[in-house]
């Protein structure tokens, strides 16, 4: 049995408002894109849909309050306005001196492996691979000595900060988690008796909702390749930090974009860092930290500090866990299998990468989604992705939705796990086809279909087709107009990791 399938029966059943015994609650669930820049899962327990529909509007309004104090991204933001100036004490609201102070807090806790000033570094890189080159040794001196400089003082007693250099600074590296964990207790504010959000794959989870939240391979390509743990969380925060979804290509080798205040330099042993804390700062402050310190550094830190546990994935193919981490992770059966000395090579498989069309509106919810195959007699042998939030609203997907047998194929996507991974672009996503069928067994030689549809609660509706040749032997390279719903997609047919 495959751990991360579930029957068509139970996804469903997932879907709709889960009735609590105890509570006499609900679950209802709503995605949204480019909501701080990435995507928006949100999880609320509540006693009707209306009260559920407050909560999220409370939710909402919380991430865009904030958002206008802390984004580094937007010049009319109060955290740009005061980056502007330059040694004037200026009175800050408490969100943007509280985030000033926890980095200064983190930059001590770190030994300087956290800081703000990260940035520096990241325009050196980013400038040098325009060019097609390394910084030189002098550039990231230059970059160093920068970061290494005090970036702001604050005034407890009069509660200003003080701008005091004019390095970049940005407040990317918690700041997710930080607003989250005040839309979370805005929800509870407004009702909700549980909550769980995910903001690009930093989650908080508060009062009456456990969850389990599948961590991602960063070796994987793929929304549905199978995940490199699995977690029972409630009351938590969880965040991963990353290189495997962002970075710099020179000369073709692919650099990090997390760089090492204290060297200027990427960081690359790490390839994944996941941490779990009570505190969302404390949790996304040390998974972007643990990117870049060495393993012992961090092991040494988490040790300092109770009721927090790590997953590190190695670059050299080590996985490291605090003591605590197995307690929480879900039991799951095994495959146990005769490993070979030599490793095959890749068999060819299928990327299918898609874009969601940017309605013209700053936040906007994610349509429902379904990405099947059939065979050359229309017969549907695997769906790869079911994205939905009422079942009710199933039978927009038209052509997902035209026969029993496609539906009864919908074990590709766990609508009960929450997945935690490094920041994603909001409506970017991509699926791997292995040339399975639902039943695990390899298919036939021969033509096959590739259907993406997309479609809105009384809405707009997209379908995508394209057909190819699974011959295991001839790679190919499909792109596919665009429609209302969908942006663009593109197949991949090949070897690939």
């Amino acid at each position: 049995m495959n751990p991360f399938k579930i029957s068509a029966a139970l996804l469903l059943s997932l879907a709709i408002p889960l009735a609590s015994a105890q509570s006499q609650s609900s679950l209802y669930i709503s995605h949204h894109e480019n909501v701080l820049g990435t995507s928006l899962e949100l999880k609320l327990r509540t006693s009707s849909k209306a009260q559920a529909a407050k909560a999220e509007e409370a939710v909402l309004h919380e991430i865009d309050r904030e958002n206008r104090i802390l984004s580094a991204w937007s010049p009319t933001s109060e955290f740009s306005r005061w980056n502007s100036t330059h040694n004037i004490p200026v009175h800050v609201s408490p969100e943007l001196y509280e985030v000033l102070d926890l980095f200064d807090h983190w930059r001590q806790q770190t030994g300087g492996a956290l800081d703000a000033s990260a940035e520096t570094a990241v325009r050196a890189w980013k400038l040098a691979a325009v060019e097609d080159r390394e910084p030189t040794d002098a550039e990231l001196q230059r970059a160093v000595a920068a970061m290494q400089r005090p970036h702001w003082s604050l005034d407890p007693v009069h509660h200003t900060a003080t701008h005091l250099d004019d390095a970049p600074i940005a407040l990317n590296s918690f700041a997710k988690s930080y607003i989250a964990n005040h839309a979370a207790n805005a929800a509870l504010a407004a009702g909700a008796t549980g909550v769980l959000l995910n903001i690009g794959g930093d989650i908080v989870l508060r009062g009456n909702i456990t969850e389990r939240v599948a961590i991602t391979d960063p070796r994987a390509a793929a929304e549905n390749d199978p995940p490199i743990d699995l977690v029972r969380l409630s009351n938590r925060t969880i965040a991963t930090s990353g290189d495997y979804r962002r970075g710099f290509d020179i000369h073709g080798t692919h650099y990090s974009h997390i760089i090492d205040p204290r060297t200027a330099e990427p960081a690359e042993s790490v390839l994944s860092s996941t941490v779990i804390a009570g505190d969302p700062a404390t949790a996304g402050a040390l998974a972007t930290a643990f990117s870049v310190m060495s393993p012992s550094q961090s092991r040494k830190l988490a040790a300092s500090m109770p009721d927090v546990d790590y997953l590190l994935i190695l670059r050299d193919g080590r996985t490291i866990t605090s003591r605590n981490w197995s307690s929480r992770e879900v039991p799951r059966i095994q495959t146990v299998a005769y490993v070979p000395q030599k490793k095959a090579a890749p068999s060819l498989d299928l990327l299918i990468n898609f874009e969601l069309a940017r309605i013209d509106d700053p936040r906007y919810r994610r349509p429902y989604v379904a990405v099947w195959v059939e065979d050359a007699d229309h017969f549907p042998v695997r769906t790869l992705a079911l994205w939905f939030q009422k079942p009710r609203w199933l039978p927009e997907l038209k052509s997902w939705y035209h026969a029993d047998q496609v539906r009864n194929l919908a074990e590709g996507t766990d609508l009960s796990t929450t997945i935690s991974s490094a920041t994603r672009s909001p409506g970017k996503y991509t699926l791997r086809w292995d040339g399975k069928d639902n039943a695990g067994k390899p298919v036939k030689p021969g033509k096959y279909t590739i259907f993406i549809e997309a479609s809105r609660e009384h809405g707009t509706h997209g379908l995508m087709r394209q057909e190819i040749n699974w011959d295991g032997k001839t790679p190919a390279l499909f792109t596919l107009s665009g429609n209302k719903e969908i942006a663009s997609a593109a197949l991949d047919y090949g070897k690939h990791n």
